[in-house]
């Protein structure tokens, strides 16, 4: 497998916790040098290793935004 770098230029809020300690984050991260892009995805503690993940182009998170507002989350309950 190919060998790939990321670095998170900025932690912008954890979403969640598992009893293990891993935390579901919402982060700008560079990976292999590139642009920083919006990033959800679970972080080991330390941010050692990941999980899969879902990464946004600025576009892409403000459509997410949107899409977000739009939604009556306490109809859901």
């Amino acid at each position: 497998m190919a060998e790939f770098k990321y670095e998170i230029t900025e932690e912008i809020g954890v979403l969640s916790e598992t009893a293990k300690g891993w935390t579901k984050e919402f982060n700008l991260v560079s990976w292999n040098g590139r642009e920083a892009k919006y990033d959800i995805r679970e972080w080991a503690p330390g941010h050692e290793k990941m999980g899969k993940g879902v990464t946004l182009s600025g576009d892409e998170a403000a459509e997410l935004k949107a899409l977000l507002a739009g939604i009556d989350f306490d109809a859901m309950e």
